[in-house]
């Protein structure tokens, strides 16, 4: 396993009185967290939390902002943006138990943010990386993205698709 390109270790010992978190990734974890997240830029990342103990581990709840540079889906050019997530993690011994197979699991919103705790801590840095992938736009778009396909001869999917045969088939007659 590789070493985590942000990482942040937090205690239960760390935790059990309250902490404030404010951590910025230097330009050598930007780059690493940049290129893990196939991004063309990481210009700054922020991770601002609260951490607590908690009963069975900790919890943590903050924000992750940043300035990425993302490529667009159509184009590959660079499409800037500003990313403020917040976040409200929980790391729980027992987040992993085994169900039986007749167990009926049911998942609510309570429980999507939870997260097994490893031994007595916590990777928050691991944690915000994992919460800025997924506030990434999965399919970026340049402004200019539509011109460019046109004038390089890009048929939108209005134009090229089967709803468009039929449009130029209206109107005509025997149609």
């Amino acid at each position: 396993m590789t070493a985590p390109e942000f990482s942040l270790i937090v205690t239960l010992a760390d935790a059990a009185h309250g902490r404030t978190i404010a951590v910025e990734a230097d330009a050598g974890a930007r780059e690493a967290v940049a290129r893990r997240l196939g991004l063309v830029a990481l210009d700054r990342f922020v991770l601002a939390a609260e951490v607590r103990a908690i009963a069975g581990g900790i919890a943590a709840k903050g924000e992750v902002t940043a300035d990425v540079v993302q490529a667009c889906a159509a184009t590959d050019l660079p499409v800037p943006a500003t990313i403020a997530e917040p976040f409200d993690l929980r790391f729980l011994r027992d987040v992993d138990a085994p169900a039986s197979e007749e167990e009926e699991i049911e998942i609510g919103s309570d429980d999507l943010d939870l997260l097994p705790l490893e031994g007595d801590r916590i990777d928050l840095g691991e944690a915000a990386v994992q919460t800025l992938s997924l506030a990434l736009d999965p399919f970026p778009r340049h402004p200019d993205a539509d011109r460019i396909l046109t004038e390089k001869g890009v048929l939108s999917e209005e134009s090229a698709g089967p709803f468009a045969a039929l449009a130029k088939l209206r109107g005509k007659p025997g149609a």
